[in-house]
């Protein structure tokens, strides 16, 4: 069912990443391009993975039987494996095209702030609910079912580790890996309220979406250690105070 209340603040999530000059740091008109180009293909492979997430997560495929792949292709979509295959695909076309710079900082900070807006919408309309719970905080919807307010857990979180983030890149801690810190942390919150999460635990007591949320902590972890241990040396020119001041790229 189409909510104008959800599509709304989807819109204005949309928005705030495509308005918000990301790019301004970028003083190089190439470097710019190379950004945007990159982002593109991290676009059309988050969409992608978007649909493939609610296919597992959901209805168990390919384990299970799909009845309508239309009704699958008009409805949900999932951030889980938006992150997972926006960021594999990002990562699989930087040997490609040559790209060199780090994962771009200030988008991973901007990123949970607009998927908290998106979770407003969720919040607000009654989809990703939490299981019933007749807690002091719980939210009721038409079912009259009080449950679990799951949407506005992840609102808090996703709010609380964007403030954290403005900090950490004001300060350059941990510059160029902030997305692959944002996968690990998301990665364990998101796994830990599936549990109160109104989501089929078709895997041993366990969701689809967890099964990812272990693929997202594996790439997350991964590449923060690597990246950590052994950080490319083409980033030295691109961190604050360097005499390029460009410390831009891409990593979602």
């Amino acid at each position: 069912m189409f909510h104008p209340t959800y599509a709304i603040l989807v819109g204005l999530s949309v928005a705030m990443l495509v308005l918000f000059p990301l790019t301004r740091h970028l003083r190089r008109r190439e470097d710019r391009r190379r950004y945007w180009t990159l982002q593109g293909i991290t676009l059309v492979g988050a969409l992608i993975g978007a649909k493939l997430s609610v296919l597992l997560g959901d209805l168990g495929w390919p384990m299970r039987p799909v009845d309508d792949w239309w009704a699958v292709v008009v409805s949900g979509r999932s951030i889980t494996g938006a992150l997972i295959l926006g960021f594999v695909a990002a990562e699989t076309a930087k040997p490609w095209m040559g790209y060199t710079m780090p994962p771009n900082d200030r988008f991973a900070t901007l990123l949970p702030f607009t998927l908290a807006i998106g979770r407003v919408g969720c919040l607000l309309t009654g989809c990703c609910r939490g299981a019933p719970w007749d807690g002091f905080c719980a939210i009721r919807y038409a079912d009259g079912v009080p449950r679990h307010p799951a949407q506005a857990y992840e609102i808090l979180f996703q709010v609380a580790i964007g403030c954290a983030f403005i900090v950490m890149l004001r300060r350059g801690v941990l510059f160029g890996r902030l997305f692959a810190l944002y996968l690990v942390a998301y990665g364990v919150f998101r796994f830990a309220t599936e549990f109160i999460r109104e989501t089929p635990k078709l895997f041993g007591g366990f969701s689809g979406y967890q099964l990812l949320c272990v693929v997202m902590l594996l790439l997350g972890g991964g590449f923060l250690l690597r990246r950590t241990l052994r950080p490319p040396r083409a980033w030295d020119a691109y961190r604050p105070g360097a005499a390029a001041i460009v410390e831009g790229g891409c990593d979602v």
